[in-house]
């Protein structure tokens, strides 16, 4: 089995020689680059599996190379890395394509772990489970004209194939799959996100606009995904009359 091609880009000599050697062996193929532009560079050489993207670049900033690469790869997982003191810098990468963030100082350990969840949700995406290993797990939801396959990972509204990202998807499935059932967005990041952040759910409120401007016909009066005031989100199965 080929490795999970992993590209880090971080201008700090040290911390990425650090990552690097620890990703190589924890069994991974990475490729590092120094600035934001030798980043989308090397990219589109060999695209990878995921990106681990230092905000704090020369040339171009994290949050530029990742809008760019969110543009063009709409499936590449990205994870951000950056300081815990920089929220908004954690909040408008989010909302310009991040999948998920890392926070600078971090622990090699968490790190690495972060990566293989990661790699995990992107292999259900390529492979293909027999349907009968659990048919109930694999049906495709069907919401009017919303299609959600679990199986191929695929959504389309009518005949019109929907771009999601990992996370996006995962968010989609997960609420669809509890439909008329709300959730506080503590519960959400530990459902579809499998790890506890400290106090920070704006997370969940970038990827749900992400999700209606993609999926609603009118994000600001959204069909299937509502708000429930002073709780969360949910997914609304019925048409209300």
């Amino acid at each position: 089995m080929q490795e999970p091609r992993i590209m880090l880009v971080e201008d700090d000599a040290e911390l990425r020689a650090l990552v690097e050697g620890r990703l190589k062996e924890s069994g991974y193929n990475v490729r590092t680059a120094e600035t934001g532009t030798q980043a989308l560079e090397r990219v589109e050489e060999q695209v990878p599996d995921l990106v681990l993207l230092d905000v704090m670049l020369p040339e171009l900033d994290g949050l530029e190379v990742c809008r760019r690469l969110r543009a063009k790869h709409p499936l590449l997982y990205i994870i951000m890395l950056t300081a815990r003191s920089d929220e908004l810098d954690r909040v408008v990468g989010l909302e310009v394509g991040a999948d998920d963030y890392v926070t600078k100082p971090f622990s090699l350990q968490e790190l690495v772990a972060r990566v293989r969840s990661a790699l995990r949700r992107l292999r259900l995406t390529e492979e293909q489970k027999p349907a009968s290993e659990d048919e109930d797990e694999e049906a495709v939801l069907v919401f009017d004209d919303l299609y959600i396959d679990p199986l191929r990972r695929e959504v389309r509204r009518q005949s019109d194939l929907i771009r999601l990202t990992v996370r996006e998807f995962d968010l989609l499935l997960f609420l669809a799959r509890n439909a008329d059932r709300p959730f506080t967005r503590t519960q959400l990041l530990g459902k579809v996100w499998e790890i506890q952040y400290e106090g920070y759910d704006r997370t969940v409120d970038s990827h749900v606009q992400r999700l209606r401007a993609k999926i609603e016909d009118d994000a600001g009066n959204p069909r299937f995904i509502r708000t429930v005031w002073g709780v969360g989100y949910k997914f609304q199965a019925e048409t209300e009359a």
